[in-house]
């Protein structure tokens, strides 16, 4: 593939599928208990909700039987990431231990997103979460913050199989098509975890030695290659993650930054209304633009990540924005290093094969969504909405 196709494909944009309708169930999902947070006065506990939330990412074009299971599976992880999150910052653990209990979540996530083919592809949002839980102080019990981004979960899901009752079909065991990890598959879903384990880690360790407050957000970019279906694929959304960040910091800025501009100085005194409102949106522009390129969705998901985080605990917005910049540039190009270096073997599926005749590996193959050559993720069943 020349340079100029690589180029090419990294600005490509791909086709449209109906991604309003999801990014509305997703806007809807978040808006609900966010807005409900904000009128009972505890704008805080937002992050809490928008984790849960995330579950309506799951699924997107699967019909509502399916979904359900899906968006089920996916609610695992995202809650087990809010919960050790949550339980880590209750208990003041930090720094090495976050770490190593990150990378953790990292591998065991890894298998789990392999064993019931999640889609997106991946641990990536349970990573987040629990990195953004255990980075800010709780003020509320462990369990009060789960059961907010459970219930968040639960409206969620609930949104996304509302559309079932227009025309009720239910046929008796169906099931998703999910890979079974056996023989070859097994070994390389325990390859793919051992990749996320040494590239969340490795990203952590060198934001804890640096001294930056913030070494979550290292390990949440280490991951964002790994989720590639192939080494451009995988090249491509480092790339995304790091120019769609870049870009997203100057949206922050100009929220953040005490400047005429800034909406939270047009709305003096109801900087969490405004805040909440925004986080709306951009989940709402996020998720219309996640399948179709990474990198534009990121210039909206990471305002949607700091404005929680402020909500959460505020802090200096120069000091945010300057690390937010540096730790996605560490944790992105530990994530591609990772991917160059562990590469893995290629294997038949039965007997079918790539394009051309040509073989491909686990990871091409290993049932998240097909990743274009841009690193954006498409789903293709389309038959109910």
């Amino acid at each position: 593939m020349s340079l100029q196709r690589h180029v090419r494909s990294l600005h490509s944009l791909a086709p449209a599928n109906k991604d309003h309708v999801s990014a509305w169930r997703v806007a809807i999902s978040v808006a609900v208990p966010s807005l409900a947070l904000l009128a009972s006065g505890r704008p805080e506990l937002i992050a809490y909700a928008v984790f849960g939330a995330l579950t309506g990412m799951y699924g997107r074009t699967e019909p509502h039987q399916l979904r359900l299971r899906h968006q089920g599976q996916a609610a695992v992880l995202l809650l087990t990431g809010v919960g050790t999150g949550v339980l880590l910052s209750v208990h003041h653990i930090h720094s090495w231990a976050l770490v190593i209990t990150e990378a953790v979540f990292a591998g065991a996530g890894s298998l789990f997103a392999d064993r019931t083919t999640l889609k997106p592809a991946g641990p990536f949002f349970g990573i987040l979460a629990l990195g953004a839980c255990a980075s800010v102080p709780a003020t509320v019990p462990w369990h009060a913050a789960v059961l907010i981004a459970a219930g968040s979960a639960a409206f969620s899901i609930a949104v996304g199989f509302v559309g079932w009752f227009r025309g009720r079909t239910w046929q008796r065991g169906r099931r998703r098509d999910v890979t079974v990890l056996r023989g070859e598959r097994r070994r390389a879903a325990w390859l793919h975890a051992a990749r996320y384990v040494s590239a969340v880690g490795a990203a952590g360790a060198i934001g804890v030695l640096s001294g930056s407050g913030h070494p979550h957000w290292a390990m949440a970019a280490a991951a964002v290659p790994l989720a590639g279906a192939d080494l451009p694929s995988s090249v491509y959304r480092g790339i995304h993650r790091i120019v769609g960040t870049l870009l997203g910091l100057v949206v922050v800025a100009a929220v953040l930054f005490p400047w005429p501009g800034s909406p939270l100085q047009a709305f003096p005194g109801h900087a969490a209304a405004v805040m909440a409102c925004l986080v709306i949106v951009l989940q709402f522009s996020t998720e219309l633009f996640m399948t179709r390129h990474y990198g534009l969705a990121m210039i909206s998901f990471t305002p949607v990540i700091l404005l929680i985080g402020q909500l959460a605990a505020p802090a200096d917005p120069q000091v945010l924005v300057s690390e937010r910049a540096v730790e996605t540039l560490v944790g992105a190009a530990v994530g591609i290093l990772v991917v160059v270096l562990i590469r893995p073997r290629l294997i038949r599926h039965g007997r079918a094969a790539g394009p051309g005749g040509t073989r491909r590996s686990y990871f091409a193959r290993r049932g998240g969504p097909a990743t274009s050559r841009d690193g954006s993720t498409r789903e293709t069943d389309v038959r109910t909405l």
